[in-house]
């Protein structure tokens, strides 16, 4: 969206900042463009009955009177659906810090600029308006919570089916494979989200049951996807409370083979927090699948309690960076650090890095420049149903 077609508010204490702001915004053709000398001000600027609505803030920090985290604290409160750009001559870090309390206050985070800011990179935040994200919606409405024994009839009539979403080589920009993630079509209430039916399965001792019936349609999958010429990898998400069945490995290679899959080519994704256990029949599962050909991936990777000793302790052939570790990973040098370490571990481990969660083309080029094997994210698509990912493979373009 253009600077044109925006009405802007800049909160800065200093006259001359103020007004060099102002006249960025000029440039770009902003013709909307009001002022306040602190957050106080900038509030009763907003509270006008006639004063048009504001799209977006450019707000400073260190203001007299009332400074710019308290004032956003408020605009949180009663403005929520104002976009966000802070903009201060602070440190970094701390600049960094203030745009994840913005977002905990529910408001929209457009980027953050230190001072003195740029006509490009000003420009660059502006343009973000249209793709800022929302909360995150809800696969459906679900009208109340289910019952075990409703989930359980479910997976007997083999209601849940795993949707695909696309995993791309940062090298060729090929799609490499797709991780298999369940959703319950259920025929009252649309499709439910895993939230709904996966903690009580687990707690239940029951999540076997689902897991099998996702692993046995995600290799039928992956073998008609290899029919149709793509030769690509399946990932299958195991749970801890599986793990301490010494027959599981065997199981999940019986259920591949049926399906006419070579092992090499399903990858079984394991929690952080599941791979750092030390119960024995989950280790001796984990060394089995991996000696029989299977990938394993260890998911979410940053989250729990990982030392580079514990992850040795098993043969993982990726290493998937958690989405909250690459979500603004342009904007906050504390997680591109993150991001690069995780990256070069698993190089000298000789794992595949993944990064989850990749939205923007920014975030696509940070994580090549840094040498990350493969992206999955909303930036290459959503999952979806078999159908649909198997016209997607057919349509794709590197």
């Amino acid at each position: 969206m253009k600077a044109s077609d925006l009405n802007f508010l800049v909160v800065e204490d200093d006259d001359f900042q103020r007004q060099m702001l102002v006249d960025m915004l000029g440039s770009l053709g902003a013709t909307g463009v009001l002022e306040a000398a602190d957050g106080r001000q900038a509030l009763e600027v907003l509270h006008k009955q006639n004063t048009k609505s504001v799209d977006i803030v450019l707000c400073d920090l260190n203001m007299p009177e009332m400074d710019g985290m308290e004032f956003l604290r408020h605009l949180g409160n009663v403005h929520s659906n104002i976009s966000i750009i802070v903009n201060s001559a602070l440190d970094g870090a701390l600049i960094t810090s203030v745009g994840k309390m913005v977002q905990a206050y529910g408001l929209r985070l457009l980027g953050t600029v230190e001072k003195p800011a740029t006509l490009a990179r000003l420009d660059e935040m502006i343009l973000r308006y249209e793709t800022a994200p929302l909360a995150a919606p809800q696969v459906a409405n679900v009208p109340r919570s289910f019952t075990l024994d409703e989930i359980l009839q479910g997976v007997r009539d083999k209601q849940f089916e795993p949707f695909f979403q696309p995993k791309v080589d940062f090298a060729t920009r090929r799609i490499s494979g797709a991780e298999a993630l369940a959703r319950w079509v259920h025929p009252q209430h649309g499709v439910i989200a895993p939230y709904c039916f996966i903690p009580l399965l687990e707690r239940a001792g029951k999540i076997d049951e689902l897991t099998f019936l996702i692993l046995e349609k995600a290799a039928e999958a992956c073998r008609l996807l290899h029919d149709k010429g793509h030769a690509l990898t399946i990932s299958v998400n195991l749970s801890l409370v599986s793990l301490t069945d010494t027959e599981l490995a065997s199981k999940i290679r019986q259920v591949v083979l049926n399906a006419g899959i070579d092992p090499h080519y399903i990858i079984l994704e394991i929690t952080e927090s599941a791979a750092m256990t030390t119960i024995a029949p989950a280790l001796e599962n984990l060394a089995r699948l991996r000696m029989n050909g299977f990938g394993l991936s260890i998911d979410d990777y940053g989250t729990g309690y990982s030392s580079m000793k514990q992850i040795t302790r098993i043969a993982f052939s990726e290493l998937k960076i958690d989405q909250s570790f690459v979500k603004n990973i342009t904007d906050d040098d504390g997680l591109r650090i993150v991001v690069e370490s995780s990256i070069a571990l698993a190089r000298k481990l000789q794992m595949k890095s993944t990064a989850e969660g990749v939205e923007t083309q920014q975030d696509w080029d940070t994580l090549k420049e840094m040498g990350c094997d493969t992206a999955q994210g909303y930036l290459i698509a959503r999952p979806m149903n078999l159908n649909s990912f198997i016209e997607f493979c057919a349509g794709y373009s590197a």
